[in-house]
């Protein structure tokens, strides 16, 4: 244990996903060590992520302005939506270059156990974006259990939409792992053999 601010950095940075007790003590004494102008730079960069980037409008995705730079380019498929748990699922789909249309991002998945439900998600938002123009949802989850439950919540709040086609990422990712850590070959053949649920 360390005094004062040196414990506090280290409890903060220990508090960071991915980040352990080693991880972060190595992180505060490089800090510690670092320039004062790349601490400046770090300052920055952290507060302009806090006032400068929001959610954006359509989608729910991380973005500079109220609608996120996919929503706004005329070249994807209005027809096809993919809907994925977290912005950083976006990106692992579009390194892919597979899917042409547009996303949604829920902001998490379905976990009672820690009190996480329907309505704490962007649900409400997706069945209000169906419209005559929408001709097939993809449920891109994580395959897990959480992500499992929300895939089979949303087919059953999908199958009531006249023409519209639910599809589920084919197999190929690992059950119990996250979108994000797929590679682009997995992903990209899980997307081109989706399937219907």
């Amino acid at each position: 244990m360390y005094e004062g601010p040196v414990q506090d950095l280290i409890d903060e940075l220990g508090r960071l996903p991915g980040v352990g007790p080693k991880s972060a003590q190595r992180i505060a004494f490089h800090l510690l060590a670092a320039d004062p102008a790349d601490i400046g730079r770090l300052q920055d960069a952290l507060q302009k992520v806090k006032d400068g980037v929001v959610f954006c409008d359509v989608c729910g995705n991380v973005s500079a302005e109220t609608t996120c730079r996919i929503c706004r380019d005329p070249r994807r498929d209005l027809t096809l939506i993919c809907v994925v748990e977290e912005p950083k699922d976006v990106l692992a789909v579009e390194r892919t270059r597979e899917f042409k249309g547009r996303y949604h991002v829920l902001g998490g998945a379905l976990d009672p156990l820690s009190g996480v439900g329907p309505d704490q998600l962007r649900i409400r938002q997706l069945l209000t974006r169906i419209g005559t123009d929408v001709n097939e949802i993809i449920i891109a989850t994580d395959p897990n259990t959480e992500g499992e439950a929300t895939a089979t919540y949303l087919v059953r709040m999908l199958r009531d939409f006249p023409g519209l086609s639910v599809t589920r990422l084919a197999s190929g990712l690992p059950m119990g792992g996250d979108l994000e850590f797929a590679d682009e070959l997995t992903l990209g053949r899980a997307l081109s053999g989706r399937r219907s649920m």
